[in-house]
C-alpha cells in the first residue's frame, strides 16, 4: 500500500513542485487523514480493483473503489455479434463460475423465439448449474482464508474443487469457460458417468464440509475477525441493489431460484439460507449454508433426471422479431445476474445490456467500511465475493 497525494490546486510549493502528501492534507484542512491506495497490484483485491482509502489513526474515514481495469466492452461485442456467438462472451464475464453466466441470456432468447426446453435439458442445466455454485464458494473461502492469513483451506478448496472442474470439463470440453448451455438446452449430451461421478464427489465433499467449518466459521480466530466487521445494514442493502447470500446474509430472503424460477427448480424442494447478523460473518455462513442446499438440489434433480429424451429442441431460425425485447434473470453465485436483450429481426441483438450482481455491491462497500478498523479493510472485501471481470465487463 502506498500513501496518495490528492492536491487541491493550489497545494504546490513556491518552486513549483508537489508538496508531499502530509502537507497537502494539511493544506487542505484533513491534517489528521491519510490517503492510501489499496490495489489495483494489491494480492488481496480479488481482482484489479483500486479503492482509495482514508484513515484517521486506526478507523477509514471513506473508501472508494475506483474500476475499470479488465473492462472489455462485453455488452457491445455482443451487439456485434450473432445469438450463438453472444453465448461464449458471458463465461468471460464471471470467470469463477463461468457456466451459470450462460443461462439469463438463453432463457431470454429462448422466451422471444417461444422455445420449449426439453426436460432433459432442464435437469442438466440445473445440476450443473449448482455444481458451479459449489464451486464458486470453494474459490470464495479459499481466497478469503488466504486474506485473513490461513493458507491450509485454501489447499482444501482448491483441491475439491478440481474435482468438479473435472466433471464440467469431460462434458463441456472446457474448465473454466465451457460454453456448454444453448438456447434450447446444451450444446451436447452430457458423458455417461457424469451423473456417477457427481455423486461420488458430493459424497466426498459432505464428508469434508466440518473440517471446512472447524477451519473457518466455527474457528475462533475467523470469527474474531469477522463477528461485527462490515455491517451491512438490510435498507442500505436494499438501497444498491445488494443480491445473493451478502443480501441474505443481512436478514432480507431473496432468491430467484424461489422467487422466480427457471428451468428444473419449481420441482425442487430447498431452503433460502438467511442469516441475520448483517455482518462478513454471516455472509459467510449464508454460503457454508448453500453449500449443504446445493447437495440437496443436486441430489434431488439426479433422482428426478429423466433418463431419455432430447437435449435439444428444434430451434427456428435465430432472428427475434424486431422490437421484441426481454429481461431474464438467475440466482448465480453471487446473487442476481440478469440480462436484458432487445431485437430489431436480424441475426444479432440491437441491445444487449446485463446487471451484474458484484457491480452493486461493490458500491456498498462505502457504508460497510467507513468507521471501520484499517485492518479489517480486507476482511470486508473478501466478505462480499466480488469478481471485477463480472464489475467491468
Amino acid at each position: 500500500m502506498t500513501a496518495v497525494a490528492e492536491q487541491p490546486n493550489n497545494a504546490r510549493n513556491t518552486s513549483g513542485s508537489v508538496m508531499n502528501p502530509t502537507t497537502v492534507e494539511r493544506v487542505a484542512g484533513r491534517s489528521d487523514e491519510m490517503l492510501l491506495n489499496l490495489g489495483p497490484q494489491h494480492p488481496a483485491t480479488h481482482g484489479v480493483l483500486r479503492v482509495l482509502m482514508g484513515v484517521d489513526g486506526e478507523r477509514v474515514t471513506r473508501a472508494i473503489p475506483h474500476i475499470g481495469y479488465l473492462h472489455r466492452n462485453h455488452e457491445k461485442l455482443e451487439e456485434v455479434r450473432t445469438y450463438p456467438q453472444c453465448i461464449p462472451y458471458t463465461d468471460r464475464m464471471d470467470y469463477v463460475s463461468g457456466m451459470q453466466n450462460e443461462l439469463p441470456l438463453c432463457l431470454a432468447v429462448e422466451e422471444m423465439l417461444g422455445v420449449e426446453v426439453p426436460e432433459r435439458a432442464k435437469y442438466i442445466r440445473t445440476i450443473l448449474f449448482e455444481l458451479s455454485r459449489i464451486a464458486s464458494h470453494m474459490v470464495w473461502i479459499g481466497t478469503y482464508m488466504l486474506d485473513l492469513g490461513a493458507i491450509t483451506p485454501f489447499l482444501y478448496a482448491f483441491r475439491d474443487r478440481e474435482m468438479i472442474l473435472d466433471i464440467i470439463e469431460e462434458t463441456a470440453g472446457a474448465r473454466l469457460l465451457p460454453n456448454y448451455f444453448t438456447y434450447g438446452g446444451v450444446r451436447r449430451d452430457h458423458h455417461p458417468q457424469m451423473l456417477e461421478d457427481i455423486l461420488g464427489f458430493l459424497k466426498w465433499f459432505e464428508k469434508k464440509l466440518p473440517e471446512y467449518e472447524a477451519l473457518t466459521i466455527d474457528a475462533p480466530v475467523f470469527q474474531a475477525r469477522t463477528v461485527g466487521v462490515g455491517v451491512l445494514d438490510p435498507q442500505v442493502a436494499l438501497n444498491h441493489g445488494v443480491t445473493g447470500p451478502n443480501l441474505r446474509g443481512s436478514g432480507i430472503g431473496w432468491d430467484l431460484r424461489k422467487d422466480d424460477p427457471y428451468d428444473a427448480y419449481p420441482n425442487l424442494d430447498f431452503e433460502v439460507c438467511v442469516e441475520y447478523g448483517c455482518d462478513a460473518y454471516s455472509r459467510s455462513r449464508a454460503r457454508f449454508r448453500e453449500f449443504r442446499e446445493s447437495i440437496k438440489i443436486i441430489r434431488q434433480a439426479i433422482a428426478q433426471y429423466p433418463k431419455t429424451g432430447p437435449i435439444v429442441p428444434k430451434l427456428p431460425r435465430l432472428k427475434p422479431v424486431a422490437g421484441m425485447e426481454r429481461y431474464r434473470a438467475v440466482e448465480i453465485s453471487r446473487g442476481h445476474l440478469g440480462v436484458h436483450i432487445v431485437a430489431d429481426g436480424s441475426e444479432k441483438p440491437w441491445r444487449s445490456k446485463h446487471r451484474s450482481p458484484s457491480f452493486c455491491t461493490l458500491q456498498a462497500l462505502p457504508d460497510m467500511a467507513v468507521g471501520s478498523k484499517f485492518s479489517d479493510a480486507i476482511a470486508i472485501l473478501g466478505s462480499i465475493d466480488i469478481v471485477l471481470g463480472e464489475i467491468d465487463r
